[in-house]
């Protein structure tokens, strides 16, 4: 099992910037791919961003591509996703997971742990 804990979600406005941090402890962080999701209440999980266990390869979702980058460092066993250019419809619960493997997947059921999630609000 990977513990994982959320930080750097907050308040911004439309066109600014935030950085989320993922710290993992447990089972090999740099052994498995490491995602990120977003929900809303009331709607399904939504994939946004994935990476494999030695960053070389990363996927995205069409919604944020060009905008947000997925990124890791697996000295610090910490997972980031640098946000820019945020739009109110990005709002949402952001949540980090790792997978069973190393192979990066879009969608949900391919993680097993996942993080308590950091709320981001971004106001038009």
């Amino acid at each position: 099992q990977v513990q994982l804990v959320e930080s750097g979600g907050g308040l911004v406005q439309a066109g600014g910037s935030l950085r989320l941090s993922c710290a993992a402890s447990g089972r090999t962080f740099s052994r498995v791919a490491m995602a990120w999701f977003r929900q809303n209440p009331g709607t399904e999980r939504e994939f946004v961003a994935a990476i494999d266990r030695s960053g070389g390869i990363t996927y995205y979702a069409d919604s944020v591509k060009g905008r947000f980058t997925i990124s890791r460092d697996n000295a610090k066993n910490t997972m980031y996703l640098q946000m820019n250019s945020l739009k109110p419809e990005d709002t949402a619960v952001y949540y980090c997971t790792a997978s069973l493997g190393p192979i990066p997947t879009r969608t949900s059921c391919g993680y097993i742990d996942w993080g308590q999630g950091t709320q981001i609000t971004v106001s038009s």
